[in-house]
């Protein structure tokens, strides 16, 4: 099924697209709809907008990238029986977020490329850069704002409490990377349990919030949200331990990041590196996280701590743990929901994510 999810994906990638310019035009015009919702007293200046949010959102938003959430979105509407099509302008939540979270991390691990290109605070400085990046993480408050006639007051409740939370989690997540590639922790107290909630925190949360939210608009059930929740937040999970595990692996991958080993450059304490050093011995312990605290850019030395994790088998152990995830939590869903072509391409897509090269 991979050459149809991939078909499926750039369908999907489209379609969205088109849905977010709804709410971020490429031209801002005096009938824009975050003027129609907000009517301004004055007259804003159309062409500082254009240049100062347009034209860098944009300018991201064209480089491509998977589109996976609101896919995920929109499969679990479908396998619980409702029509995705009538929840478009709700699948692009998740996708906004996601690319305001890529250009803020940008800035903070001072990345230098993002999907083989400069980074958006490198073409556009460090001020439109953040600016643009909160602007994207409340951009969700004018799509349930545009579309609150479409549902009950409840489900808009539920929907605005899980935007409100999982935003709060996407903080937390990033503070304790943050604080371990910063060196704020020792790295003997890092877990393996502590990057798994760190993961849950950060990468989970908007898959979580796209199939969470997905669930209540199509009425399901509080049990079957949590469930769907849970799925999605341990693809998210998974989807990292293989975005670190091609980080050291994946020539075409690494290429849209500035090269092979880039999490390494940043420090990142990533699940290969956590494993790595806890079962090394002592001599190579000392040289990872001493390489790792340099933010080396140096390709030798980056190749020699990715052989250090290799001669624990790190590597492959973060694979099994992505594919673990994936399988456990796709029994769950397994149980609840009923057998249809949405249910066969979301299994697809979850291992899609999971098992992908690039």
């Amino acid at each position: 099924m991979t050459h149809d999810i991939e078909n499926l994906l750039r369908e999907n990638a489209q379609l969205i697209n088109e849905r977010i310019e709804k709410y971020i035009p490429r031209r801002y015009r005096a009938d824009s709809l975050i003027f129609r919702l907000n009517p301004p007293r004055y007259t804003p200046d159309l062409e500082a907008l254009d240049r100062a949010i347009s034209e860098p959102t944009w300018e991201f938003l064209d480089r491509g990238g998977k589109r996976w959430r609101p896919t995920l979105f929109l499969l679990v509407c479908e396998a619980l029986g409702s029509d995705p099509k009538e929840y478009l302008d709700f699948a692009v939540i998740p996708e906004i977020i996601h690319n305001g979270t890529l250009i803020a991390d940008d800035i903070e691990d001072s990345s230098e490329f993002r999907r083989g290109k400069p980074c958006t605070y490198r073409i556009f400085g460090l001020d439109i850069a953040i600016n643009v990046s909160n602007f994207l993480y409340f951009i969700p408050m004018i799509v349930l704002s545009e579309n609150r006639n479409k549902i009950n007051p409840e489900k808009a409740r539920r929907l605005y409490e899980i935007y409100v939370h999982e935003m709060v989690n996407l903080s937390i997540g990033q503070a304790m990377d943050i604080a371990w590639h910063r060196g704020l922790i020792d790295a003997d107290k890092i877990t393996e349990e502590h990057y798994l909630q760190m993961c849950i925190y950060k990468t989970g949360t908007l898959a979580r919030m796209a199939a969470k939210m997905a669930a209540i608009l199509a009425d399901a059930e509080d049990e079957v949200v949590d469930v769907m929740g849970r799925f999605a937040e341990s693809i998210g999970v998974a989807f990292q331990i293989q975005d670190d595990v091609l980080d050291l692996t994946g020539e075409a991958f690494a290429k849209g990041k500035g090269g092979v080993g880039m999490d390494i450059t940043e420090g990142k304490r990533t699940l290969i590196v956590i494993h790595t050093l806890r079962e090394a011995a002592p001599t190579d312990r000392r040289r990872l996280i001493e390489i790792l605290n340099m933010h080396t850019r140096d390709p030798k030395l980056r190749m020699e701590a990715i052989n250090i994790m290799k001669k624990y088998g790190s590597i492959e152990y973060a694979r099994r743990a992505a594919l673990r995830l994936k399988d456990e939590s796709w029994n769950e869903v397994d149980k609840i929901l009923p057998e249809s072509k949405a249910k066969e391409r979301l299994r697809a897509l979850a291992d899609y994510l999971v098992e992908r090269e690039i």
